[in-house]
């Protein structure tokens, strides 16, 4: 059993948030994977898809991001999921919109969601970090990961969240650098070379 996580608050107030992107990864890859109906367990929102001859957990805490390790141990405990098993996808400051690195443990980089996983479970879990950009200030950060993305910028929210569903069993493989490349080359493809003004490159 394999344990993926998306990262974001409960709620139609929060559901197009910047913050929100692990939520929509997990919805595409329910989507693709024709998941199991929705439940409310762990603290949380669960379904199960197979990828490939592995059996995936999906999860979304609906702790509020602070507190999401709760859901996350819960989760792990009950199916004996160790943390080398569990793939966390949440929004990275630190990284251009639309770009995708896939990290083993590590720090949090002042992620409250990770930060609450680490103290609940431990460090070494994988992390899909998914680019939203930074605004340039620190003061300027809370607005920033709480506002919605804008119409413009779902377009390719919609096509990275897709590719990663795509691709999801080579996470499920533990390839992480096969599932960066694969990314990559996916936004490439549909003209996304670069996210910055939100519309894809002509071909």
């Amino acid at each position: 059993m394999l344990l993926f996580v998306g990262l974001g608050n409960p709620g139609a107030r929060y559901a197009g948030n910047r913050h929100n992107v692990g939520f929509m990864a997990i919805d595409a890859l329910a989507s693709h994977a024709r998941a199991s109906a929705w439940r409310r367990r762990f603290q949380g929102e669960t379904s199960e898809i197979i990828i490939g001859t592995e059996k995936v957990l999906l999860l979304k805490p609906e702790t509020f991001m602070n507190n999401s390790g709760q859901s996350v141990q819960e989760a792990a405990q009950f199916y004996k999921v160790e943390l080398a098993d569990i793939v966390v996808f949440h929004d990275e400051l630190d990284l251009a919109p639309g770009k995708v690195r896939v990290k083993l443990d590590g720090g949090n980089a002042g992620h409250n969601g990770l930060r609450s996983i680490t103290q609940h479970c431990g460090n070494a879990y994988r992390r899909v970090r998914i680019g939203i950009g930074h605004p340039g200030h620190k003061d300027a950060v809370h607005p920033w990961v709480l506002n919605d993305f804008s119409k413009e910028e779902r377009e390719w929210v919609n096509d990275l969240c897709d590719a990663m569903a795509d691709h999801a069993d080579l996470l499920a493989k533990h390839q992480d650098s096969n599932f960066q490349s694969k990314i990559h080359l996916a936004m490439e493809s549909k003209g996304w070379k670069d996210v910055k003004d939100a519309k894809p490159e002509k071909s």
